[in-house]
């Protein structure tokens, strides 16, 4: 978001970024200085370096989207990542800007650990502050506020709450940076979410099939919950790989089943090498099944939607092509009932 904001105000910037922002149609490119956005997370540098890559980058401007346990097979606990991020912190110039959500505890204790520069917030109402109020329920619209007074209003294609506070501080990101908050609401009117982010890949029979990235349960909830709001009372099928290592670790196991209860059917798959069995989630959900096949798995999900249902696909990795099958599968259907008629 924040790197196409940067684009349509002219700036023609740098980045690197862990996808193919649509917009762009590349994932990386040198841009003109001085502005370089870095999507960063807290995993490693390389294998001689165990520090987080983040504190090589000297930012002038940090979003702290979320800091949650993850990447457990380089951190032991939470409070090793929040020391990853106090290092990050620690590097940011007292005239730079931080920016970060009011009601995540962890990066508020990170910041609390001890921080020399200024900070705004996402999801407050007081001074320095950044807020939304949702036009839509689904995200799709919404106003936004800098310090209690109204900024404009963001019509935009993406969906959910947590892309409304992406949008929040992209926007904090980009006045920081030089453009006019009136503009940035402007050009998120244009932005495309990057592929993998709730990416239609295809609508057969009335079936609307979705692939996005999330693989950790807040992901996995926010996303569901994003889709609910879009889709109203549709049945909504939640298909996973719990393919991440920290998913594999069964790290997980206890607070994936919540993050899919809001979908009306979930189908796990079950891969090779999981440390885990997958009924541990299904026995929470009522409408939970484990497939250790993909191919099974896409012919049991073609042949059990009907017209108007959404099949939210869901791993960071390629998930055996389970959306090109099933999109295969839709369209035989398809063909036959044009045949029949």
């Amino acid at each position: 978001m924040l790197a196409w904001i940067l684009e349509d105000a002219g700036l023609t910037p740098g980045f690197l970024i862990g996808g193919v922002p649509r917009n762009f149609g590349l994932s990386a490119r040198v841009g003109n200085a001085p502005f370089f956005v870095v999507e960063a997370d807290e995993y490693d540098t390389a294998f001689f370096d165990k520090r987080s890559k983040f504190v090589h980058y000297r930012p002038r401007t940090v979003v702290l989207n979320n800091l949650e346990y993850d990447h457990a097979d380089i951190f032991p606990d939470i409070e090793a990542i929040e020391r990853q991020f106090h290092h990050l912190v620690r590097t940011v110039p007292g005239n730079g800007l931080i920016i970060a959500p009011q009601a995540d505890i962890h990066i508020q204790r990170v910041l609390k650990t001890g921080c020399w520069t200024p900070v705004e917030t996402i999801d407050e109402q007081a001074g320095n502050s950044w807020h939304a109020e949702l036009a839509q329920a689904d995200g799709s619209a919404f106003e936004v506020f800098f310090d209690g007074q109204r900024q404009g209003t963001v019509h935009w294609d993406s969906l959910g709450q947590h892309n409304v506070n992406n949008a929040l501080a992209a926007i904090a990101a980009a006045r920081h940076a030089g453009v006019p908050t009136k503009y940035a609401i402007e050009a998120l009117g244009t932005f495309q979410s990057p592929k993998r982010r709730m990416e239609i890949r295809g609508e057969i029979n009335g079936v609307t099939v979705y692939d996005d990235f999330a693989h950790h349960p807040t992901a996995i909830k926010t996303t569901l919950a994003g889709l609910r709001a879009k889709t109203g009372t549709s049945r909504i099928i939640a298909v996973l790989e719990p393919r991440s290592n920290t998913m594999r670790l069964g790290i997980h196991r206890d607070t994936l089943g919540p993050a899919l209860d809001t979908a009306d059917v979930v189908l796990l798959y079950q891969p090779a090498g999981l440390d885990w069995n997958l009924g541990h989630v299904t026995a929470a959900l009522d409408t939970a099944q484990v497939f250790g096949d993909i191919d099974r798995l896409a012919t049991h999900i073609a042949e059990t939607t009907r017209s108007g249902d959404h099949v939210l696909i869901m791993s960071n990795g390629a998930f055996g092509c389970l959306h090109e099958k099933l999109l295969h599968l839709l369209k035989i259907q398809q063909d036959k009932k044009t045949i029949a008629t």
